[in-house]
């Protein structure tokens, strides 16, 4: 005698669909795990290992971002400088050789107008004003060392080692300028051009056109001994 309801056969699913109780039970084991989950922080779970320090960390930082800026107006210039400077690191932080060039370039003008405010201090006699023309001369060669590193086309080595190498020459010029303040700008150019022109190619373009001057001289004298 058949009843409403057949028993499945061997290696058949059953047919009937889960009931209420069904339901109720998978609503709790997905909230449960979503529990487990938020609670547990698994290794292999990058919301949670990832996403959840970031922001408690985030919000910790900019509170104290905000409670140092608003403390005082200098506060607020300092934390306003500091921002934009990390946003600058972090648009350039693929671009390490414009990076370190730019880092160099930072720290060459601080260090020249030390030296240039400290050798005014030590000498006591002299005017400010020539300190003040030996501070924008040195930044004055900082930006050409940085502008002739990338005006190459073809540079065969680092740009930014190549700044780094200028900028230690205007400060070995600005050291020398705290003695002799008229001699360190003229120093600080000759050096820069000739570390511009070593690490930028000239030396070999230079090199190349004498070699073809020079050949094209002897080929010309030796078609007029032939003539002769």
């Amino acid at each position: 005698m058949r009843t409403g309801t057949r028993e499945p056969r061997a290696g058949e699913k059953p047919t009937t669909k889960p009931g209420p109780a069904g339901r109720q039970r998978g609503e709790r084991g997905s909230a449960s795990a979503l529990l487990r989950r938020f609670v547990r922080q698994d290794r292999n779970d990058a919301w949670a290992v990832r996403l959840l320090p970031r922001i408690a960390f985030g919000f910790a930082a900019a509170y104290t971002l905000f409670a140092l800026a608003s403390s005082s107006g200098s506060s607020f210039v300092a934390v306003c400088g500091l921002l934009t400077l990390g946003l600058a690191v972090w648009s350039l932080r693929r671009r390490r050789q414009l990076l370190l060039a730019l880092t160099s370039t930072l720290l060459t003008a601080g260090m020249t107008s030390y030296f240039a405010a400290a050798g005014e201090a030590a000498r006591w006699g002299t005017s400010a004003i020539v300190s003040g023309e030996a501070v924008f001369g040195y930044w004055a060669l900082a930006g050409m060392a940085l502008l002739g590193a990338w005006i190459p086309k073809n540079h065969p080595g680092g740009r930014g080692v190549t700044v780094v190498g200028a900028d230690l020459i205007i400060a070995v010029a600005s050291g020398v300028g705290m003695v002799w303040p008229e001699a360190g700008v003229p120093i600080g150019f000759v050096g820069v051009s000739v570390v511009l022109t070593l690490r930028g190619g000239g030396a070999q373009a230079v090199r190349n056109g004498t070699r073809k001057a020079s050949g094209s001289w002897s080929g010309r004298k030796g078609r007029t001994g032939k003539d002769s």
